[in-house]
């Protein structure tokens, strides 16, 4: 590997002129036993250069404890593409956006009330310099200046697009100094001069983001700042889906178009996505367009490489178009074999409510507080209550919901309030209660996603005052429900739950497993994990994602314990395991 630098409109490579023809893969979005097959296709396809972020809410998912093992070993990933003769380009945040639960941050971030996000805010700067004390002396030996492959290191995300705090960009390019990052640094926003000047700091290079117009994005890129190399450092090859909405589908002749003007003009490029990857588990994030939109778990992104790893039409026209400037290597990678398993009905169940006991512990509270304060992060939170007469039935009436919340009254459900519809309920609800009489109220609330851009990233999750008309209701217990563990659910065989509940079946794979696609068919919403390892989320009803991608490493030669979690209803507990996947 060699030290990349540039002079006037060049990069060079150990002194040679150079260009970056990069793809985006994220390690935390790809299972690690398919890292090598992944970066082996980047390479195959023309490219000589991965990028990835680094995900500081999974690195750091309770404040102070840090996970850099598993799928979360980002020194193995550098490790595979050092190995390939990738270089690479890291993108350590501490944001990320990437449509990435939180953009990336920790949520307990949220729990600092006067904290600042994302600016010169002594109190957050300090946690990112916590952050980066673990994280940058682990790459630090792979840096190109240190004879590694990490030949470009950025300045935070796509600041221009939320701040124009100076003295925080800088604070960031401190921190990165005082840990030894001395490779090219850089900073990237979109191709606006508005968006260029407030994220961009003197002296570093800085580059464009953009899915389209290679050549109108050049000259505001040089009209903002010349003697420069011109360089996309995200070129949106496609687009994410947001539960309720169409697919996203772009056609590759657009996309080889882009390719061919970047390769005419000498430019770089790096491929946003080259292969998506899944938002496994409850990792996906939101956005917030006038409303509240969560973003489905995959997150294949029309790209190159599809969520399962196999080369597109796109793959073959770009690596085409890129042999026509330079030589590109012979294709040796093979696809992953997909098998139909076929019909699968789960024939154990457990209800919710009588499962609490055994996988959570209440916290006592005077009213409702948001998920964050009692230290939770994903998933649900139970609130829990009794309500004593007399009530005399007023609306039952929330200050906020965040995202949805499911009521029940004496365990029967009554109705769902919705943080994007615009009078939050489906139907009111009223509990009128006589002098004497008492009701158990539980309000089941989901995490959808935290809003990973934009002004409304401090996304609080859970509910806020608990009203009947004007009055506010005191005396709660909160029930965190993350679902990381799900063993000790008191499953019976045979038993119709009622929803709320958790449902249970054994996939038997007679030979070696191989990747599958889960089509749950009889249900509504909710989750699944396979083999205790989530998945992901299903939204039947809203779409359009309709299958989940199980990759054949988190199954195994025999039993396969397969748990879904469902909240709404179930019309048969069955599912189908397809080899080809269903993105709407």
């Amino acid at each position: 590997m060699g030290i990349l630098d540039f002079k006037n409109e060049q990069f060079y490579l150990d002194g040679k002129p150079f260009r970056i023809i990069s793809g985006a893969m994220h390690y935390f979005r790809i299972p690690r036993e398919y890292w090598h097959d992944r970066l082996l296709k980047l390479k195959e396809c023309g490219f000589n250069t991965v990028e990835t972020y680094t995900c500081w809410n999974l690195h750091e998912r309770k404040e102070g404890v840090f996970d850099f093992s598993g799928n979360l070993d980002i020194v193995s990933y550098i490790e595979e593409a050092t190995a390939l003769g990738l270089n690479i380009i890291l993108r350590p945040g501490p944001y990320i956006c990437a449509e990435w639960e939180h953009g990336g941050l920790p949520s307990w971030l949220l729990t600092y009330g006067d904290m600042e996000l994302r600016c010169c805010d002594e109190v957050f700067l300090s946690k990112v310099r916590r952050y980066y004390g673990e994280l940058l002396p682990r790459i630090r030996p792979y840096l190109s200046t240190n004879g590694g492959n990490i030949f470009m290191l950025q300045i935070e995300n796509e600041y221009g697009s939320y701040g124009n705090d100076k003295r925080y960009m800088q604070a960031v390019l401190d921190i990165y100094r005082e840990n030894g990052m001395d490779c090219l640094l850089f900073t990237s926003d979109g191709p606006t001069l508005t968006m260029l000047s407030g994220g961009s700091i003197d002296g570093y290079l800085c580059v464009g983001n953009f899915g389209s117009k290679p050549k109108e994005n050049y000259e505001t890129m040089k009209s903002f700042r010349r003697n420069q190399p011109f360089m996309c450092g995200e070129y949106w090859c496609g687009w994410f889906d947001h539960w309720g909405e169409e697919h996203h589908v772009r056609p590759y002749e657009e996309i080889v178009s882009d390719v061919a003007d970047f390769m005419e003009m000498g430019a770089s490029f790096n491929f946003y996505m080259f292969c998506g990857g899944t938002n496994f588990g409850f990792m996906n994030g939101a956005n917030y367009g006038g409303k509240y939109e969560p973003t489905v778990t995959s997150y294949d992104y029309n790209a190159p490489l599809s969520e399962s790893g196999d080369r597109t039409p796109t793959y073959y026209a770009i690596r085409d178009t890129i042999a026509k400037y330079t030589d590109v290597p012979p294709l040796t990678a093979t696809d992953s074999e997909k098998a139909e398993y076929g019909e699968f009905t789960l024939t154990e169940s457990a209800e919710l409510f009588d499962s609490l006991d055994h996988i959570t512990t209440p916290v006592p509270v005077v009213s409702p507080k948001y998920m964050e304060d009692i230290g939770q992060d994903l998933g649900y939170t139970l609130y829990r209550t009794t309500l004593t007469g007399p009530v005399d039935g007023w609306e039952l009436t929330f200050d906020s919901v965040h995202d949805r919340a499911q009521v029940f009254v004496n365990g029967e459900y009554k109705a769902t309030a919705e943080r994007w519809r615009k009078d939050s309920y489906e139907s009111k609800v009223w509990i009128p209660l006589a002098s004497g009489e008492s009701a158990s109220l539980d309000i089941l609330c989901e995490n959808m996603g935290r809003v990973n851009y934009g002004n409304k990233i401090r996304d609080r999750k859970g509910i806020r005052g608990v009203r009947f008309g004007q009055q506010y209701h005191f005396g709660w217990e909160m029930l965190p429900l993350t679902m990381d563990d799900l063993s000790a659910v008191p499953f019976k065989e045979g038993e119709s739950a009622n929803v709320p509940a958790f449902f249970r079946g054994y996939l038997n794979i007679d030979d070696d497993p191989c990747d599958t696609f889960i089509r749950p068919e009889g249900f509504t919403k909710g989750f699944i994990t396979v083999n205790g390892v989530n998945i992901g989320r299903y939204n039947n009803p809203a779409g359009p994602q309709k299958t989940l991608y199980i990759p054949a490493p988190f199954l195994k030669q025999g039993a396969n314990e397969i748990i879904i979690f469902e909240t709404d209803s179930v019309s048969s507990p069955s599912v189908y395991f397809t080899s080809a996947p269903d993105l709407g």
